[in-house]
């Protein structure tokens, strides 16, 4: 079984991965005619499942799990589909909160490569203008779900929406979680742009949630809606949250809670799931999503006693995850400056007021400068470092030298996330904080020296 499984990981990593190599300048190398052909040779097995279509540029994968927790607690078997994993291909594949065991996905991923090979050679194709990485993982998840005849699927979009692999399927309810500026190259550099690009998602005649607070990508996600025809349930319009954050003095950390009213369900007081101010947003989005989708398919209603007991002891790794105390480390994947003030606003709401280090690293291309503007004023200590596995990570230096641009302060240089590590344990108290953020290949990485494991081959994710 090893080998097989490695044979697997090594089979999928050998194919177009824009996880790893960084999505292409434009939109113009993004098509949905292969992926199309590739579910219809397999029987498209999308057609039978039930599926929540989540999009956004930030708050897709916490209001996936979130949904699917709920789900899967009022007694539907749900299958839950995000991407990137972060340690293993299988955190990928979950069905009520398990992954996919190991010999299952060789299994799936062996009988979706048959298949691309017969394509591929039907047109003549060659393995690296063939089927992409994410094409081929997308495709083994729901063949996984249809196989197992799940009564729900939440799906996270990866990348954009319009023409992302996942946007093969027909859901019953459409959602975009929030619009901010990331992938500018391949989205669009307008707000309005990059929503028109979410908002691609939208399926006519089929209801659609949105969580955009922004007058332009507002309207440009109304825009979209009308010209599909679709049932739009916008935050703020058709529902609303009062969220009440915690209350200083903080001996730990501790999330909020929120009030949240739709247009169908007074849900009243609630327990965040998730740390971050920012959670009580997509707590929101996905309540809504659940009211949607409720209205869709009365067979998937669910209860606000369910809602209560799948948001008990939610965990969505890499995202303000407390993984250590004395002192309190947290590993998060913000990878954008959206992301790290979302970050940053959590450390200083819903975390006692402590010492604090940063250990930072990023990937090329992103806004590095805007990350660390949103950060390093709450650390009193600041690592510079890189992650390893991936070839797309910025230089310590090079981050160190932008760090000191913005507030004449040093950042310590360390090579890599191990010595990272280690020196910001032995510079921080034990009743300090160690914030580990940056990306998600640092959150990666890390994850895997706290808990003492090895990452599949290869690990990259897409918006790292």
């Amino acid at each position: 079984m090893p080998d097989a499984y490695q044979d697997c990981l090594d089979y999928l990593y050998s194919r177009l991965n824009y996880e790893r190599e960084g999505m292409p300048k434009g939109l113009a190398d993004l098509r949905l005619g292969r992926m199309r052909r590739l579910m219809a040779r397999l029987g498209d097995p999308q057609q039978g499942l039930r599926i929540v279509h989540v999009a956004g540029t930030k708050g897709k994968g916490s209001t996936a799990v979130m949904m699917a927790a709920a789900l899967t607690a009022s007694g539907v078997s749900t299958g839950l589909y995000t991407s990137p994993h972060l340690n293993r291909l299988e955190e990928r594949y979950l069905i009520d909160g398990r992954p996919v065991p190991p010999d299952a996905l060789v299994a799936l991923v062996d009988e979706v490569r048959g298949v691309v090979d017969e394509m591929e050679a039907d047109e003549r194709c060659s393995r690296r203008f063939g089927a992409t990485f994410f094409e081929i993982t997308t495709a083994a998840a729901l063949l996984h779900f249809a196989r197992r005849q799940v009564g729900a699927v939440v799906l996270e979009v990866g990348m954009g929406g319009r023409l992302d692999s996942t946007n093969v399927v027909r859901p019953l309810v459409s959602i975009v979680t929030s619009i901010a500026l990331d992938h500018t190259r391949q989205l669009g550099d307008t707000l309005g742009a990059i929503a028109g690009e979410k908002a691609g998602v939208f399926k006519r005649g089929t209801p659609a949630v949105s969580g955009v607070q922004e007058r332009e990508p507002r309207e440009a996600i109304r825009r979209v809606a009308r010209q599909r025809r679709c049932l739009l349930r916008e935050i703020d319009v058709d529902f609303r949250y009062e969220d009440f954050q915690p209350v200083p003095p903080l001996e730990r950390p501790t999330p909020g809670r929120a009030v949240v009213r739709t247009w169908r369900t007074d849900w009243g007081m609630l327990d965040v799931p998730l740390l971050g101010p920012h959670q009580a947003h997509n707590m929101t989005v996905a309540l809504a999503g659940l009211d949607c989708l409720a209205e869709a398919d009365a067979s998937l209603a669910v209860e606000r006693s369910a809602v209560v007991r799948g948001f008990a002891g939610l965990e969505w790794p890499a995202r303000v995850e407390v993984m250590g105390a004395r002192p309190w480390l947290v590993v998060d994947g913000a990878h954008n400056v959206a992301s790290a003030i979302a970050l940053a606003d959590a450390l200083r709401i819903n975390f006692p007021k402590v010492p604090r280090t940063l250990v930072f690293g990023t990937t090329r291309e992103k806004d590095v400068e805007g990350q660390l503007r949103a950060l390093l004023p709450l650390f009193e200590t600041r690592i510079a470092t890189r992650y390893v596995h991936n070839p797309r990570a910025v230089m310590p230096e090079e981050v160190a030298e932008t760090a000191e641009a913005i507030d004449g302060r040093p950042m310590i240089i360390a090579p890599d996330p191990e010595e990272a590590l280690a020196t910001a344990r032995k510079l921080t108290g034990a009743e300090g904080l160690i914030c580990v953020t940056g990306s998600l290949f640092l959150a990666a990485e890390v994850r895997a020296i706290v808990l003492g494991r090895r990452p599949t081959s290869a690990v990259g994710p897409a918006s790292a």
